[in-house]
């Protein structure tokens, strides 16, 4: 906002410098994000091409911290797409992929393995009850 005068002075808003510093450190995550999904695809090079003798869920375990990567990056960019919006679509889809991950990781105690499919279930119907509820939101 600029102030009409003899000084003609620059003012920002503190919200303005808060999103700047947000939107920085999100474009610096994303990078950071990017060099370990890299990471991840090297992994999965040398395991295909040295046919790696690691067992099958450290694999799986791999992937899907692939795909949570490659989850925060869309979600990122859809931030930004969005109008410095994050939606709540993405935020269920990367627990969904989370709590799949620990359960291929952490499978030892039966009990837990119900309480983490629960918790995907819970995420599952919170995300048709988001999809399937209209938006009520008016419009200027």
């Amino acid at each position: 906002m600029i102030s009409q005068g003899k000084n003609v002075r620059l003012t920002i808003s503190i919200p303005t410098v808060l999103q700047f510093i947000l939107n920085t450190a999100l474009v610096f995550l994303v990078g950071i994000l990017c060099i370990l999904l890299l990471k991840e695809i090297v992994y999965f090079i040398q395991f295909f091409i040295l046919r790696n003798e690691a067992p099958i869920h450290q694999l799986l375990e791999r992937i899907l911290v692939f795909f949570l990567y490659f989850e925060f990056i869309a979600m990122i960019a859809k931030y930004f797409q969005e109008n410095y919006h994050f939606p709540l679509r993405y935020f269920l889809y990367i627990g969904i992929t989370a709590m799949t991950r620990l359960i291929i990781v952490h499978h030892d105690n039966p009990l837990h393995t119900l309480l983490y499919a629960c918790v995907i279930l819970v995420l599952i119907i919170s995300y048709y009850i988001i999809n399937s509820t209209p938006l009520r939101r008016k419009k200027p």
